[in-house]
């Protein structure tokens, strides 16, 4: 089983990232911020996006450098249900510095001010059998466009 090592240095390279940690699952207790190190982590079950293989999910870290601050909406630490990630999103100010965005279901987020763009994603290991597939309203024949 080969694990999956990523960085992020622009914004080409964060979408990489993002689309491979689309719907992963985690708690707000999963996140954190060490503001003497600039450094945001991030801890998820992503789902395992690898076409021809049943439905799975791997456990996966990122760490972002370089982070100024970290603001949040919709959040509480000591929330037990479970949330989805669905992008990464970024947003230059005074390049290469700007704002990334952890967009989650159900209109939470984490925004960070990052002086720029450098980040890495890997899988930790454990693999694990999903129950399904996550599904889009867009992923829907019938969904209003």
């Amino acid at each position: 089983m080969e694990l999956l090592r990523l960085a992020a240095l622009d914004a080409e390279d964060l979408t990489v990232i993002s689309a491979h940690l689309q719907d992963a699952i985690l708690r707000p207790e999963d996140l954190t911020y060490l503001a003497d190190e600039q450094r945001f982590l991030m801890v998820a079950r992503r789902f395992d996006w690898t076409p021809d293989v049943p439905p799975r999910r791997r456990l996966a870290g990122l760490h972002i450098e370089r982070v100024l601050a970290v603001k949040t909406r919709g959040l509480r630490r000591d929330d037990a249900m479970p949330m989805s990630l669905l992008a990464l999103t970024f947003t230059p100010t005074d390049a290469p510095s700007g704002v990334l965005d952890l967009v989650f279901s159900g209109g939470s987020g984490v925004r960070l001010e990052v002086e720029c763009i450098e980040m890495r994603m890997k899988d930790l290991g454990p693999v694990w059998e999903a129950a399904t597939r996550p599904g889009h309203d867009v992923d829907r024949p019938d969904a209003a466009a």
